[in-house]
């Protein structure tokens, strides 16, 4: 007789990750190390970092992930902390506010965000850094909000009271405690934001923007049915991801270690 066990619960998440993950990365991979006759080369991984147009994307990318994440958390943390600090009775429904846009269609969305452009600027085309830094920016920002407003609510307020009561003033306090408390946050949030960032191109697209970063390049190999450069750029990037992913991990597991000698 059949008997059912946990590990039968492990059957469907196995096929789900061989159909949609495991094969389709084996092809990209594939197509990644073989020209247009199968054969193997490492020519197109040659040719990624000998053409000038990728590199710039991928330097023009990082950059605009860059500015992008800076301004998410420039803005995202002041947000968090006070929604988190405070005494609102209300403050759940103020964060809410925060994340309803996220429940909205993405393509709705930025097309409200391109009518309010054009409204302000007229011809969208007269400013693509700015139309995208501002896209990318109201796009991610609950992505850093979220983690920021979790890591700032769990901080005990003795730590906070204990640091006043040894004489600390509000700005050492903040310093001292408060923000190496939040590097958890901070890191869940920068790596939440940057990385998608970076291949992030429906909001160029709708905004009118001629400019290419990294998702663009990727999506025009593909649309011209090279498949086997478009793949080495997403097997590049996917390894990019993973260093940045990595060194945001290592990052974190140090905030811990900072976390618990502050605690």
């Amino acid at each position: 007789m059949f008997r059912f066990s946990r590990k039968h619960l492990c059957i469907p998440y196995a096929v789900f990750l061989i159909l949609f993950v495991i094969a389709p990365l084996l092809v990209v991979i594939y197509y990644a190390f073989t020209n247009g006759q199968g054969e193997f080369t490492l020519n197109n991984f040659a040719n990624f970092f000998t053409d000038s147009n990728t590199i710039g994307t991928l330097l023009y990318s990082m950059f605009i992930a860059l500015i992008t994440t800076a301004i998410c958390l420039f803005i995202a943390y002041p947000v968090a902390y006070i929604l988190a600090r405070s005494n609102f009775k209300k403050k759940s429904v103020l964060l809410i506010l925060f994340i309803v846009p996220m429940w909205i269609n993405f393509t709705l969305r930025i097309t409200a965000v391109k009518e309010i452009l054009t409204f302000l600027e007229g011809n969208l085309a007269y400013y693509p850094f700015l139309n995208t830094i501002i896209g990318m920016t109201y796009d991610f920002l609950p992505f850093m909000i979220l983690p920021l407003y979790t890591t700032l609510e769990k901080i005990d307020n003795k730590l906070i009271e204990a640091s006043y009561d040894l004489g600390a003033n509000p700005a050492t306090t903040f310093v001292k405690v408060t923000l190496p408390l939040s590097l958890p946050g901070i890191i869940s949030g920068v790596t939440m934001v940057f990385l998608p960032v970076m291949t992030n191109y429906v909001v160029l697209d709708m905004l009118y923007n001629s400019t290419y970063i990294m998702g663009s390049l990727i999506g025009s190999y593909f649309n011209a049915y090279d498949w086997n450069n478009g793949s080495i750029i997403s097997i590049i990037l996917l390894a990019i991801i993973f260093v940045v992913t990595i060194i945001t991990n290592r990052l974190g597991n140090g905030s811990e270690e900072s976390r618990g000698a502050v605690l």
